[in-house]
């Protein structure tokens, strides 16, 4: 089955960042996990969005 142009375009994408690798500057492989510094963002967008859904009900109450 041959996917939409849309997402064909976005796989190939996709596919070519893997290809290449991804380098993070200062990443270290035997450096232990440290959530904040790793995960900051994922967790801040995911306040966010809590807040945001804790807001929508509260205001349609």
């Amino acid at each position: 089955m041959r996917a939409p142009r849309p997402l064909a375009a976005l796989l190939r994408l996709v596919d070519r960042f893997e290809e290449r690798g991804v380098h993070v500057p200062g990443a270290d492989d035997n450096r232990a996990v440290a959530p904040w510094r790793d995960f900051g963002w994922l967790i801040a967008a995911w306040l966010v969005g809590v807040g945001l859904f804790v807001l929508f009900f509260a205001f349609a109450a």
